[in-house]
């Protein structure tokens, strides 16, 4: 390209990660043309939704090593981004933007406002600023490299009205479902795609001993998918459809291609008084039998349990309403131990988790050079977000992988 020509960058999906990587290429330099294309009429919509309309903006694990475990594909590929551009960059970033972000006791970091509109109208702004052109309900339907003589090829795209544009670098941050056009560009232009599947969602769970019981939630269980290895801990929340709260979203984002495979019907184990083990649970009965004899077991939780789902465990155990623990045999005692610590359930299905929609599959990472999120088989192009076969779990995991590898793909689409 000759010098006097300024840089066209062209950013197809205008969502976390195509907003912060049009911003990024922008200020990295001014005289750039940086376009950003949305499909939608609404850019930013997933940003406005997040965090129950508050937008998780990040999280407060500072230390990349530890980071990277939060991911359950693409951990690897994205220490080096993250050790560059973090959640400490992040919050510095917005701070700079005259956005504060707070901590929450689980590392979830908000804005202070509790109002995702905030990082939304922040994004937008910046845009502004930087000079980027947005253009929404218009979408990339192909691109096509076109030869040149005196440099890397350019991209001539045709657009879901029936235009053409020509740039130099083009950026895919389309996301990754299934009806993602990214994923059909990418592979058109000779990128294999891992299939999308969904991740982070919640269980269907019919099971008569959850009926009745929406709304109650245990702080620490451990939930495993008997038959594999899968297993995670964490707050569990009981639904009117079945189960979700962070252990089961941990357990769906790790478990996404195996319970993909598996149709969503599989067997859930449940240790609803982790981090205990069935016989040391066993043996804290026997010890409250030993020394509350005289009391109700349906009102005598030994355990820090909610009181309706103790009295389901303990009905499912055979323990009758008005059975004092006097009377409880070894062999109740053992049925007991087994519902608390080792039960299980039958799953049926899943259900979206509607703050995240996050999936799995994508762009194959080993086809991406993550210094700078270009294509490693088509020069000038570049990915960002969830378009790539990466993913996080819940907890602001996910738009902290948006933020690194827009920021990283858009200083890299403006440099020389």
């Amino acid at each position: 390209m000759a010098s006097s020509s300024p840089r066209r960058i062209i950013i197809a999906g205008g969502g976390a990660a195509g907003f912060f990587a049009a911003i990024a290429g922008a200020e990295a330099d001014p005289a750039a043309e940086v376009t950003l294309i949305e499909a939608t009429s609404h850019p930013l919509a997933k940003v406005r939704v997040s965090g129950g309309g508050r937008c998780n903006v990040t999280h407060a694990c500072f230390e990349p090593r530890e980071l990277v475990k939060k991911y359950p594909r693409g951990g690897r590929e994205l220490l080096g981004p993250l050790t560059r551009f973090g959640p400490r960059d992040t919050v510095a970033w917005f701070a700079a933007r005259g956005v504060a972000l707070k901590t929450e006791a689980d590392g979830r970091m908000f804005p202070v406002t509790d109002r995702s509109a905030t990082i939304v109208d922040c994004l937008t702004q910046a845009a502004q600023q930087a000079g980027v052109k947005l253009s929404t309900s218009l979408g990339v339907r192909q691109a096509e490299n076109v030869a040149r003589a005196d440099g890397p090829p350019d991209f001539w795209l045709t657009l879901t009205d029936g235009s053409n544009l020509r740039c130099d670098r083009l950026l895919l941050a389309t996301g990754g479902n299934k009806s993602s056009v990214g994923l059909t560009i990418a592979a058109a232009l000779g990128h294999a795609i891992e299939p999308p599947v969904p991740s982070l969602f919640t269980f269907h769970c019919d099971d008569a001993r959850l009926v009745g019981l929406s709304g109650v939630a245990v702080e620490q269980v451990t939930a495993t998918v008997r038959g594999t290895k899968l297993r995670t801990d964490g707050p569990l929340l009981v639904t009117h459809w079945g189960l979700s709260g962070p252990a089961i979203l941990k357990l769906s984002a790790w478990g996404a291609r195996e319970l993909h495979a598996a149709s969503y019907k599989f067997v859930l184990g449940l240790n609803w008084v982790a981090p205990r083990t069935p016989a040391g649970t066993r043996s804290e009965l026997a010890a409250f039998r030993a020394a509350h004899p005289k009391r109700q077991v349906a009102t005598a939780n030994p355990f820090v349990l909610p009181a309706r789902l103790w009295e389901r465990l303990a009905a499912a155990a055979g323990l009758a309403p008005d059975a004092q623990w006097a009377g409880v045999s070894n062999a109740a005692l053992g049925a007991l131990a087994a519902q608390l610590a080792e039960g299980e359930y039958a799953v049926t299905g899943k259900s979206v988790n509607k703050e995240e929609f996050v999936t799995c599959g994508g762009v194959r990472l080993r086809e991406v050079d993550f210094a700078t999120m270009e294509s490693r088989l088509c020069p000038g192009l570049h990915f960002a977000g969830e378009v790539l076969d990466l993913d996080g779990v819940t907890g602001g995991f996910n738009f902290q992988a948006a933020w690194t590898t827009g920021w990283h793909a858009g200083r890299a689409m403006a440099a020389t």
